[in-house]
C-alpha cells in the first residue's frame, strides 16, 4: 500500500521535519558527550585524578541512555495512542530546554556536590527527551514513504545525527581555536548549549507545521490504537523486541567509541591535540553523513539484513586497526582509522531505520522502535565507553577494547540472522488483529 500524502503536507517538508529534529536533538546529546570527554572532569569533578573526573563525567554521560528506554516507553505509549507528530514535538522541548540548562548550571567551585547533581538530572532529562525523538522521527518518515521507498525516507532522520555531530563538533573546534583553555574552561563550553535555544526555536517552528501520518490516520480511523501498547508489545512481539535489541547494541557502542571513548583517550592518554582529534572526527562524520544516505538507500534493493550482517563483519574486522591507528599519534591515520569505522557504523544504522519499525505492527510500532533503539543504547553507548575506559587505563593497552568490540560484533551478527528480511513488508499490517503476525516469519 502507498501512502499518500496529507493534503497540504508535502514530503518535503516530512523529510525535513524529520531531518532538522533529529539533527538537534543529537546534536545536544553529543555536545555533551564531546564535553563530558574533554572539559566535564576538571569542571565538575575538580578533586578527581585526571582519569577519575574523565570516567565520571563519562559516568553521568551514560546517564543519558539510562534514561533513553523511559523515554521511549512514555513517548512510545502516547505515540501509539495520540500520534506521531504531538510527540515529535514534545520531545524536543523535552530536550531542547534541558540542553539549554545544562550550559546554564554552576561548576563545583560555586555550589559545590550540587553541580554534579544537577548535571546529571539534566543529563537523564536529555536520555528522555531522545528516547522519545528518534522513534517519533523514523516512522514520521518511513508511514509517509511511497513504496518500495521506506529505505530512502528513512535515509533523513538517520543524516540528522551526523550533522548534530559535525555542527556541535565544529562548535566546540571554533571555540577552541579562538579562545584559552582558562576562558574554554570558564565559561567557552557553555556557548554550544546556549546555543540550542536557537536550534530549538526552529525545529518547534517546523514540526508544529507538520500533520498526522496517513498510517497512523488509518489506524485512528479504524479505532485499532492499542489501550496499553507495550504490553501489546511484549505480549505479541517479545522474540523481535530482545533480538532487535541486541542487534543494535553494537551501533551504538562503534559510535560512542570513536566519538567519546576516543576523544577522552586521545586527549588524555596520549596526549594528542584537541584540535586533532576533533577535526579527525569532523571529516569522519561527513563520511558518516554520505554513507548513511547510500546503505539506507541501498537496503531499498538489497535488503535490510543483508546489509546488517554485512556492517557486523566489517566492524569485527575493524576493531584492532582502529585502536593501532590513533595509537600512531598519526592525523591522517587516525583519520582513516576513524573514517573507515564510521562507514562500517553507517552500513548497520542506514538500514536502521527503516529495519527496525517495519519489524513492530503500526499498533505499537513507536514503543516498539523507540524501545528497541534506546534500550541497545544502554549497552552500547553508556556502558561500552565506560567499560573501554577501565580496560584501557588498567591494562594500558586497547587489545581488549577491540575484544570487546569482536565480541559485540558475533552478537549483533547472530541477532539480526534471526530477524526476517523486511523490505517487502505490508508497514499497514496492524489494522487486523492477531499474535506473533505471519509477516515475521524468517524469509529465506
Amino acid at each position: 500500500m502507498t501512502s499518500a500524502a496529507h493534503p497540504g503536507t508535502s514530503r518535503s517538508r516530512i523529510a525535513t521535519a524529520s531531518f532538522i529534529g533529529t539533527a538537534i536533538e543529537f546534536y545536544d546529546f553529543y555536545i555533551y558527550g564531546t564535553a563530558a570527554a574533554l572539559i566535564f572532569g576538571k569542571v565538575f569533578f575538580p578533586d578527581f585524578s585526571p582519569a577519575a573526573g574523565v570516567l565520571a563525567s563519562l559516568g553521568t554521560f551514560a546517564v543519558g541512555f539510562i534514561a533513553r528506554p523511559i523515554g521511549a516507553v512514555l513517548f512510545g505509549h502516547w505515540g501509539d495512542r495520540l500520534g506521531r507528530k504531538s510527540m515529535l514535538v514534545a520531545s524536543l522541548l523535552v530536550m531542547g530546554l534541558s540542553t539549554v540548562a545544562v550550559g546554564l548550571v554552576p561548576g563545583y567551585a560555586t555550589i559545590g556536590v550540587w553541580a554534579p547533581v544537577l548535571l546529571t538530572v539534566l543529563r537523564f532529562l536529555q536520555g528522555v527527551g531522545l528516547g522519545g525523538e528518534w522513534g517519533g522521527a523514523v516512522l514520521m518518515s518511513t508511514e509517509y514513504a511511497p513504496e518500495g521507498k521506506r529505505g530512502l525516507y528513512s535515509a533523513f532522520p538517520q543524516i540528522g545525527p551526523a550533522v548534530g555531530f559535525i555542527l556541535g563538533n565544529a562548535l566546540f573546534l571554533v571555540l577552541n581555536a579562538t579562545m584559552s583553555a582558562e576562558a574554554f574552561q570558564s565559561w567557552g563550553w557553555r556557548l554550544p548549549f546556549l546555543f540550542s535555544a536557537v536550534l530549538l526555536v526552529v525545529g518547534f517552528y517546523i514540526r508544529i507545521k507538520i500533520a498526522e501520518t496517513p498510517v497512523f490516520r488509518a489506524a485512528l480511523d479504524s479505532s485499532e490504537q492499542a489501550k496499553v501498547p507495550l504490553v501489546e508489545l511484549v505480549r505479541n512481539q517479545p522474540r523481535v523486541l530482545i533480538l532487535a535489541t541486541l542487534s543494535f547494541v553494537l551501533a551504538h557502542a562503534l559510535f560512542y567509541t570513536i566519538t567519546t571513548f576516543c576523544l577522552s583517550i586521545g586527549t588524555t592518554a596520549l596526549n594528542l591535540p584537541r584540535t586533532t582529534l576533533l577535526i579527525d572526527l569532523l571529516i569522519a562524520a561527513a563520511a558518516l553523513g554520505v554513507a548513511t544516505l547510500v546503505f539506507a538507500t541501498r537496503s531499498d534493493r538489497w535488503g535490510r539484513r543483508r546489509i546488517c550482517l554485512a556492517a557486523t563483519i566489517c566492524i569485527g574486522l575493524w576493531a584492532f586497526p582502529l585502536f593501532l591507528l590513533l595509537q600512531t599519534r598519526n592525523p591522517v591515520l587516525i583519520t582513516l582509522g576513524f573514517t573507515v569505522g564510521m562507514i562500517c557504523f553507517a552500513m548497520l544504522f542506514g538500514p536502521m531505520g527503516a529495519f527496525l519499525p517495519e519489524l513492530f505492527r503500526v499498533r505499537y510500532r513507536y514503543s516498539g522502535a523507540a524501545l528497541a533503539y534506546s534500550a541497545s543504547g544502554i549497552v552500547g553507548g553508556g556502558i561500552v565507553p565506560l567499560v573501554s575506559t577501565d580496560l584501557w587505563v588498567s591494562t594500558g593497552s586497547s587489545v581488549p577494547v577491540s575484544l570487546l568490540l569482536i565480541g559485540l560484533a558475533v552478537i549483533s551478527f547472530l541477532c539480526i540472522l534471526g530477524l526476517p528480511e523486511t523490505r517487502e513488508h505490508d508497514f499497514t499490517d496492524g489494522l487486523h488483529v492477531g499474535d506473533e503476525p505471519a509477516r515475521l516469519a524468517k524469509s529465506p
